[in-house]
């Protein structure tokens, strides 16, 4: 029988094995570090929308609403993930999938908070809870209606969401969304002749450059040939080794900083209602139709993780109790402002 580095192909096959402790908490860390920034970025994202993230009045505070969403949207992944791989009754796929944050949404949630500062994100979460209860209800259909929903469909549909998420990766890697911003505002001030701050002069100066180039150029080279010229446990974790390279390069050149993460609280407990209750049908009938889109890519992800990990289709009953649990994960975490939470598709071509 032959073995690789994690275990037999039969053991591999077997969604309930585990690998030795050694080598799956730095898998696991992987697929966290992997979903980490596009998993924050929508949060990010609506925040500054609302007229709270980065650049308003809420700097001298920390930012204590953009700070509490995005540590909702690890602390929800986390438990979207449990009810996912652990599962309980038909909820949960039972399978390794990771949940985060999908920018499927993201166009929906904009619009519903623009300028509307904190006061705007009562009716988005409200809209983003019931829409996860309308994505829990897809479950008891999806598995009926799978036929409707060959390979072709649903793998354009995972390949629509992964390259709208090269923008996504391409803008971090050239300084962040924040210096993207200014640069788009600088260029637009030129073309209308006014004048912007010299503050946001210099952060569109830096964007692009190869300050911020050069570490994520050093992720990609490391994580390739690790990829490709590794053998074993280090060709499984060449992303995570990748990452950890170009955390140490960015750290060398003076661009890591732990000084905002004093004025963050050490736990943040979730609080049910933070922003209130609000029915906005607009934003409830946008979410609803965007869970539909979501439940298609669960059928691919699904597909992808079984067919990829244990060589077979999803199961029926796999493909429901994902989307149980997407579903169930999105209505609880936006009980609690929190971005929807699906499956994070970023992860699921480890699997294959």
């Amino acid at each position: 029988m032959a073995y690789t580095s994690l275990g037999t192909p039969e053991q591999l096959r077997d969604p309930d094995f585990t690998p030795a402790l050694t080598k799956a908490i730095p898998l696991g860390i992987q697929h966290v570090l992997a979903m980490f920034v596009s998993n924050v970025t929508p949060a990010i994202i609506v925040a500054g929308a609302a007229g709270i993230g980065f650049g308003s009045d809420q700097g001298a505070l920390g930012f204590p609403d953009m700070s509490y969403m995005i540590q909702m949207s690890m602390l929800f992944a986390g438990i979207a993930t449990l009810f996912q791989t652990i599962g309980f009754g038909p909820v949960g796929a039972r399978l390794p999938i990771v949940q985060g944050t999908s920018f499927a949404f993201v166009p929906i949630m904009i619009p519903a908070v623009a300028g509307l500062g904190a006061g705007g994100l009562g009716g988005l979460m409200t809209g983003v809870m019931l829409g996860g209860i309308f994505h829990f209800c897809l479950g008891f259909i999806v598995g009926r209606i799978r036929f409707a929903l060959p390979p072709l469909v649903t793998g354009l549909i995972v390949l629509m969401i992964g390259l709208a998420l090269i923008k996504v990766g391409i803008q971090y890697a050239a300084g962040g969304v924040l210096r993207h911003t200014a640069a788009l505002d600088v260029a637009a001030a030129g073309k209308l002749g006014t004048e912007v701050a010299e503050r946001t002069v210099g952060m569109a100066g830096d964007f692009g450059s190869w300050a911020y180039w050069g570490p994520a150029v050093v992720v990609v080279l490391v994580t390739l040939a690790i990829k490709f010229f590794a053998k074993g446990f280090l060709s499984v974790a060449a992303v995570f080794i990748g990452i950890v390279a170009g955390y140490l390069v960015a750290a060398a050149l003076g661009q890591v900083s732990f000084a905002n993460v004093g004025k963050a609280a050490l736990f943040q407990l979730p609080e049910p209602f933070k922003y209130g209750f609000v029915i906005n049908w607009a934003i409830v009938i946008g979410m609803c139709f965007m869970a539909i889109v979501s439940a298609i890519e669960t059928v691919g992800d699904t597909n992808g993780i079984t067919k990829g990990g244990a060589g077979r289709e999803a199961t029926d009953r796999e493909v429901a109790g994902a989307t149980f649990a997407d579903g169930l994960g999105t209505a609880v975490a936006g009980s609690s402002a929190r971005c929807p939470t699906p499956r994070s598709a970023r992860t699921s071509g480890w699997w294959r």
